[in-house]
């Protein structure tokens, strides 16, 4: 009997799936979920990069527009009060409220400075808002996979030590099936949280950067209307 045990676990296939299919129900469900949040992880990963890829083209793209010498109030007739770029929205924002605060003879309303400032802040955040939506998904898988993983492996090792007290055999082609269904959960653990780790430093970074550059337009183009006001 013992040496049927033994042959037929040395016989046993070690492939992914056959790991996978000899695993436990609980293992088996760990594995799914961290096999659909790694998917998850990448979708985010694509959608971002393209995603900042698209936002870094249309500021380039307006940087050159603005400072071209074209007037502001032709650029904004261009442009329109409801832009699609993020860069354009800032500026949009920052004219709407410029031309809001002059009365009907000309003047200003005092306390323009602030409002237009206050204007193209609510703007930056609100495009900040979308950049950094979906980072937390990232950075959840890669905290959290590692040990979801842990628990598919404890859970598979434990019964790995189940299935040998009742055989009452300690032999390693006994065990090592067991524990290699254990240790695949693991695996995939890491698997999940590394991409997501790497990835969500680098996009936070990206972010970041990009919406740093809108608040610097938004110094800039203060500045000028700032002038304007003076004179």
């Amino acid at each position: 009997m013992e040496t049927e045990i033994i042959t037929h676990a040395a016989s046993a296939e070690y492939t992914m799936w056959a790991l996978f299919a000899r695993a436990t129900i609980v293992v088996k469900l760990v594995m799914l979920s961290l096999i659909l949040a790694s998917f998850w992880a990448w979708a985010v990963i694509i959608q971002k990069t393209l995603q900042y890829r698209k936002a870094r083209a249309e500021s380039e793209a307006f940087d050159q527009s603005f400072w071209s010498g074209e007037p502001l109030d032709e650029l904004f007739e261009q442009v329109g009060p409801e832009p699609s770029g993020s860069s354009e929205k800032v500026f949009a924002a920052g004219m709407m409220e410029w031309r809001r605060s002059h009365r009907n003879d000309g003047g200003l309303i005092a306390g323009a400075t602030a409002r237009i400032d206050r204007s193209m802040d609510v703007a930056i955040s609100k495009e900040a808002e979308k950049l950094q939506s979906g980072l937390t998904i990232l950075a959840t898988i890669g905290s959290a996979s590692p040990f979801v993983g842990l628990f598919g492996t404890v859970w598979g090792i434990m019964n790995a030590f189940i299935e040998i007290a009742e055989q009452q055999n300690t032999s390693l082609a006994v065990v090592a099936p067991g524990i290699a269904e254990a240790l695949l959960a693991t695996g995939l653990g890491l698997l999940a949280a590394i991409p997501a780790v790497i990835f969500y430093n680098k996009l936070s970074a990206d972010a970041d950067h990009i919406i740093g550059g809108y608040g610097a337009f938004a110094d800039e183009f203060a500045t000028i209307l700032s002038r304007q006001l003076d004179s």
